[in-house]
């Protein structure tokens, strides 16, 4: 579920509700002929009718389950707790984002994600503040390994949507995987707890994307091909910064 909001909120929403970034958009860029568009996001999809039902599945579930939680979570949690709690996940995921900063070369990126960690953990009590934010050259990296992998020269491989996930490609789905080794929440025990949290982090990132998916799906005549699309575009446009 998280990389089914994600394809739509990233394109509108930083991954921290306390960065976000505006830019301006070129008309003329955004205006493909087919033909390029086609190149710009194809990838093959050899399992559509699994992940056209894994899409059901998880719009149902956001729609019956996930948005009406959220909703109540969001009407009770006040935004700063909720913010904190953002900081928080974004603070403990540092290892992810740094080693995958190291193995892409980007060493200012490492830098700045030590540099990041230590202020937020220190000064920011435990990560749940962000005085880090003061600072532009401190913005989180957003690199996992399925950005890695890309930028090895690794294709996608083929779309495919988990139950619960979203969507994703062979490439990235073996990132998440990898990732999942150096991810500190991977060794909460029991498995139970470390589900929990997973999920209540999921809930509380919901909150602040609450509408996006549904601006997607009322603007789409195929909303299973627009997410898809956009997650493609959306991973392209990130392996190539």
């Amino acid at each position: 579920m998280q990389n089914l909001l994600a394809s739509t909120g990233d394109l509108l929403l930083s991954t921290n509700p306390e960065e976000e970034d505006t830019a301006d958009q070129n008309d003329d860029a955004d205006v493909l002929d087919d033909d390029e568009y086609e190149d710009e996001i194809s990838v093959p999809d050899p399992l559509s009718l699994w992940n056209k039902g894994m899409f059901h599945f998880n719009d149902k579930f956001y729609f019956w389950i996930l948005k009406p939680v959220t909703k109540t979570y969001k009407a009770v949690v006040p935004e700063l707790a909720r913010i904190g709690v953002s900081n928080f996940f974004t603070n403990l995921t540092t290892p992810i984002r740094l080693a995958n900063c190291i193995l892409q070369g980007k060493w200012q990126s490492a830098h700045a994600e030590i540099d990041r960690f230590l202020l937020n953990s220190i000064f920011g009590i435990f990560g749940f503040g962000n005085p880090a934010k003061r600072y532009p050259r401190l913005k989180p990296s957003e690199e996992d390994l399925g950005q890695t992998l890309g930028a090895y020269g690794i294709g996608e491989g083929m779309y495919i949507v988990w139950p619960f996930l979203g969507p994703s490609t062979l490439r990235d789905s073996v990132g998440l995987l990898g990732d999942s080794f150096i991810n500190p929440l991977s060794y909460v025990e029991p498995i139970e707890a470390a589900v929990g949290i997973y999920g209540y982090r999921i809930l509380n990132d919901t909150s602040f994307r609450l509408g996006d998916y549904e601006s997607l799906k009322e603007a789409a005549i195929d909303p299973y091909e627009a997410l898809r699309d956009a997650y493609i575009q959306h991973r392209k446009s990130k392996v190539e910064e």
